[in-house]
């Protein structure tokens, strides 16, 4: 037990540790102290006030925290924020024609919005001068009636544009990022951790979702309405326009004090998602381990100390925009009170009119909405940023295996000298030999943990072997594109999917377009499938999936099993595959199975050594070497590791 528990110091410690905030943020300031961060001495709320008071993140520092995580420790890198604007960019440069067709449909209601102000203006001009006649009046009303029908037309087009193009690029950046994910190499997948990339591919997709089809359209629309605004009140009075300074400058002061912390703070947010979403996973999968051991209350404190760091996150990032909106809302009110002060002393002087006061007055009144939408979309957008820039850190994962152009001369498979470990200085295979026969059935057997799913996994070319080489036909199998080593080799293991679609889809994965419904029939008849699946409504085109028909996890696995028969490799690796069968459908299933299987290597992980019995070599695998290898009598016959598994077996 002492050592189940030290094998895992981040997952089962017993100490309440210190609050990881501040070491999360330490990249911002090293020269920071965090001496007076610390749990005993101060609440929450304290800590909060020491953060901000010291960890402040200027010019180049922002970027540290993206240098900080792209440390293997850390799960997937993150993207700096010019490769996610540029990302972003690249995307709006392929739909110009609909940026600019948003940008001009919003100019359009822009331009329209300005003008009953204007006709306000003099109107009130006209009336102050004596000049008004009531058919003017009558007429201007119209006018004014007109213009505000006609600028909720142009409103009603630019907001469907801005609709139509924040959903088209909400689509291409979710295309982008499920062709960044398949891309991914399988075994950086699993070393990463179970809640980082699930929290990348939830929860940062849904915030960039919200930045794609809300915050940039609703940027631009704010932008022009703005710029426009500022146009007509220079055309107005240059003079009434000078309040609008005071705002700026606030606007410019509180936008780079928030800009300059939010990333940093917003990543470290998204990350202690990350930490929550993996102590939850692992104590889920685990249930079974922590009732065992006892560690209920230990797994509990751990995600409460979890959340309260995300806690703290929220709460920096929170303080970070009420600090932003508090400046903006008192800069909203500043040049009103300009206007009048102004407009009264160039009125006195002969510089303005009245009217031109009023007109100022209603376009400062028009601005207030722009400007409280641009600091909301403000905020959302570096919510976006920072997503964004978690999802395209995932596509700066290094590629573990670089396609050759050699074609495998023959189907013989050898492994050779092979050394593996999941950590640094730490393997798990200790120089396996492997030396497959073709047609041959070799089955790997020994305890948990000795190293046989490892194996598995680098014969079929899922994890490069640290030493050493797997080859296929004389090619190592890390050479082959991956369409075509799984071809040549497929694995399947105990985990299985089922996609949505028919029960064909499912099958036919690998030979989408060549594989006939002939085929696929045979494959659910060689893993005993046949029987349910001709009883669903509409057979093979019965719909799988959420919401359509379940299956069962027995009956998930013969799918997977059949997927596997109809890609037709010449080699297959089993992991375990019938587990989740019962023994006897799966001896039924696995003699069902036989026949089909002539002529083809398999390499068969087994937990029921029925299978081994079966097989034409035996090789007993314990401490990542193999330490025996025969046939069934020939390990028998010399009374050893296997031997006593069998007899144990048995009994």
């Amino acid at each position: 037990m002492s050592e189940l528990l030290a094998g895992s110091a981040r997952t089962w410690r017993t100490e309440p540790p210190e609050p990881r905030l501040p070491e999360m943020l330490r990249a911002l300031r090293p020269d920071a102290g965090l001496a007076d961060v610390r749990r005993p001495a101060q609440g929450p709320n304290g800590r909060l006030r020491a953060l901000l008071a010291r960890h402040h993140v200027r010019g180049a520092n922002a970027q540290a925290i993206y240098r900080d995580s792209r440390a293997p420790e850390h799960g997937f890198p993150v993207a700096s924020s010019k490769v996610a604007v540029g990302f972003l960019g690249d995307l709006m440069t392929n739909r110009r024609a609909l940026l600019l067709w948003a940008i001009l449909a919003n100019l359009a209601a822009a331009g329209t919005g300005l003008v009953a102000p204007f006709l306000l203006g003099d109107l009130i001009d006209r009336v102050t001068g004596g000049r008004l006649a009531l058919d003017a009046l009558t007429s201007t009303v119209l006018l004014i009636a007109g213009v505000v029908v006609l600028q909720a037309l142009f409103t009603l087009a630019a907001r469907r544009v801005s609709a139509v193009l924040g959903y088209d690029l909400l689509a291409a950046a979710r295309e982008e990022v499920v062709r960044i994910v398949l891309r991914l190499p399988l075994g950086h997948v699993e070393s990463s951790g179970s809640g980082d990339l699930l929290t990348r591919i939830t929860s940062d997709v849904s915030k960039m979702g919200v930045a794609a089809r809300w915050a940039i359209p609703t940027l631009i629309v704010s932008v022009v309405l703005i710029g426009a605004t500022l146009v007509a009140m220079l055309l107005n009075s240059w003079l009434l326009t000078l309040p609008m300074l005071f705002t700026a400058a606030i606007m410019i002061f509180g936008g780079r004090y928030y800009l300059s912390r939010a990333p940093a703070g917003y990543i470290a947010e998204s990350r202690s998602y990350s930490v929550i979403n993996t102590t939850t996973t692992e104590t889920v999968e685990g249930a079974r381990t922590v009732e065992a051991l006892g560690l209920g209350e230990l797994r509990v404190a751990q995600l409460d100390e979890d959340t309260e760091v995300s806690g703290q996150a929220e709460r920096y990032t929170m303080t970070l925009r009420n600090m932003l909106f508090g400046m903006v809302d008192a800069s909203f009110q500043l040049p009103l009170v300009g206007i009048v002060l102004l407009g009264t002393w160039g009125y006195g002087n002969g510089w303005v009119t009245i009217g031109q006061i009023t007109t100022a007055a209603l376009y400062v009144s028009q601005l207030s909405g722009p400007l409280d939408r641009v600091i909301a979309v403000l905020d959302h957008l570096q919510l976006g940023l920072v997503s964004t820039a978690r999802l395209i850190g995932v596509a700066q994962v290094d590629d573990d295996r670089t396609p050759g152009e050699a074609v495998p001369e023959g189907i013989k498979l050898t492994g050779s000298e092979l050394r593996f470990g999941y950590r640094p200085d730490v393997d798990v295979l200790h120089g396996v030999d492997v030396d497959l026969v073709p047609g041959e059935r070799l089955a790997v057997v020994g305890p948990s943990g000795s190293g046989k799913s490892t194996l598995a996994r680098l014969v079929a070319g899922i994890n490069r072997p640290r030493e050493g080489e797997v080859t296929v036909g004389g090619v190592d199998v890390m050479d082959l594109p991956l369409d075509r080593l799984r071809t040549e080799v497929a694995l399947v293991t105990q985990e299985h999917h089922v996609f949505v679609g028919s029960v064909r889809d499912n099958v036919v994965l690998a030979r989408e377009t060549t594989a006939s419904d002939a085929e696929v029939e045979d494959a659910l008849r060689a893993v005993d499938a046949w029987g349910w699946v001709s009883r669903l409504p509409g057979g093979i085109h019965a719909q799988l999936g959420h919401g359509k028909t379940n299956l069962t996890p027995a009956q998930a696995q013969q799918v997977a099993l059949a997927r596997l028969i109809v890609a037709d490799p010449h080699t297959l690796v089993l992991d375990e595959a019938t587990s989740l069968i019962d023994p006897s459908s799966a001896r039924h299933l696995e003699g069902s199975m036989s026949a089909l299987l002539d002529g083809r290597a398999v390499i068969a992980i087994a937990h029921r050594l029925h299978t081994a019995h079966d097989a034409d070599r035996i090789a007993v695998v314990d401490g990542g070497r193999i330490v025996e290898l025969g046939s069934h009598d020939e390990l028998m016959g010399l009374d050893g590791q296997y031997a006593h598994l069998w007899r144990t077996w048995r009994s």
